[in-house]
């Protein structure tokens, strides 16, 4: 299965830079990045918190079938621009990896297309790297396919 969602990683840079188009509008697919309810369905995390404005935080969590926590995340909205951009910090807590900066831009392609650029930016490239170690593309792919599925039907 051709992976949709492509992840550029250049040598000796502290970033990424990811890519996705998606048969969805633009709206629909900011709307996926932006409100509670659709956010829980792809990601299959719970919602805490989403203060979608600038300076306004977010939080996830992801629990096992028991109800303990597996998964948590948290970070401030810089910028919230609907169907335009998203710039927000991302931590994992009890996680090895420090904080990161992720610029989302969301660009239509059309009536029933649109597109996903997003950079996601690492204090070091050494914790860059160690992210790419880990299923970190197959996952996102997974995600986003779930998304857009999530969405068309």
């Amino acid at each position: 299965m051709t992976r949709k969602t492509k992840i550029h990683a250049e040598e000796d840079r502290h970033d990424l830079l990811i890519t996705r188009e998606f048969d969805l509008p633009l709206e629909l697919l900011f709307r996926a990045y932006a409100e509670k309810e659709i956010v829980e369905q792809w990601m299959g995390t719970h919602v805490v918190a989403q203060d979608n404005r600038k300076f306004g935080n977010w939080h996830y969590q992801t629990s096992d079938g028991d109800g303990n926590i597996v998964f948590e995340a948290h970070g401030t909205f810089h910028d919230f621009v609907p169907n335009e951009k998203i710039i927000r910090t991302f931590e994992m807590i009890n996680a090895p990896f420090d904080v990161q900066l992720e610029f989302l831009e969301f660009t239509s392609l059309g009536e029933e297309r649109s597109k996903l650029n997003m950079q996601i930016v690492y204090r070091t490239i050494e914790l860059r790297n160690q992210m790419l170690k880990l299923p970190f593309e197959y996952g996102l792919n997974m995600a986003h396919d779930k998304l857009e599925k999530l969405l068309t039907t």
